[in-house]
């Protein structure tokens, strides 16, 4: 079972409603955690491989490029967790990947002609990925400040990860754009909600929701956070 669906001390309300709505397919556990968790990984691995066809890549670099940036910044988190990467132990997360490489191979001609089709995949994936990361580390009994920074490090680390492998300028360090503080925002609200005993399926999803919404804005009218003054001296 992946690791965003069982809850520590202080998201018990979370294990709640998991319980209530899980069901069994053919052996496999799924519950709304679950599909959370592979919806992060699909909309991560569609914006690896759509980079992955602006540069030119062949299908296996796609593929490629888009498990690195669906799976990276879960199993970097869970190794500084120090548990088992899920993309590891559950094979059924490597499925998005797969999905998404061959949906950008046949469909590239389609998804090029929207630009900013990219970002709005990244800003889904970083609204998921910040939430589920922070409640996976609440799981494993962090403090809220630790879960909060390891939510961030799940919703950022895969698009670094994509941009430095992609020789790209990483988006996270855009001065003309917000990145890493929308998945602060749902990683402290998710914090915040478990804190209060107020965390169950619907907050979580509607954080996820809060979280796409501000990356979306951020993006349609440029917000940024102000710069140091300078001039500064270039190196």
């Amino acid at each position: 079972m992946s690791p965003v669906l069982v809850c520590a001390p202080g998201v018990g309300a979370l294990r709640r409603a998991e319980r209530s709505v899980h069901c069994d397919r053919g052996g496999w556990r799924v519950t709304w955690g679950l599909v959370l968790d592979l919806l992060g990984t699909f909309f991560f691995a569609i914006s690896g491989s759509l980079l992955a066809a602006q540069r030119g890549f062949d299908i296996v670099a796609s593929l490629l490029l888009g498990s690195l940036t669906g799976l990276g910044g879960g199993v970097i988190r869970d190794l500084i967790i120090g548990v088992p990467p899920v993309a590891f132990a559950e094979p059924v997360h490597l499925i998005p990947p797969v999905v998404a490489a061959v949906l950008v191979y046949f469909l590239s001609g389609i998804v090029q002609r929207y630009s900013r089709t990219l970002l709005v995949f990244d800003a889904a994936g970083l609204a998921v990925f910040c939430t589920t990361g922070t409640v996976t580390a609440l799981t494993a009994q962090m403090n809220p400040i630790a879960a909060v920074l390891l939510g961030v490090t799940t919703g950022v680390g895969g698009g670094l990860l994509r941009d430095v492998v992609a020789n790209r300028d990483p988006q996270l360090f855009n001065p003309h754009d917000l990145y890493a503080v929308p998945a602060f925002l749902g990683a402290a609200l998710i914090a915040a909600l478990a804190w209060a005993g107020w965390l169950n399926v619907v907050t979580l999803y509607l954080a996820a929701l809060v979280v796409f919404v501000f990356r979306v804005l951020s993006l349609r009218h440029h917000w940024h956070i102000p710069h140091a003054q300078g001039p500064w001296p270039r190196g």
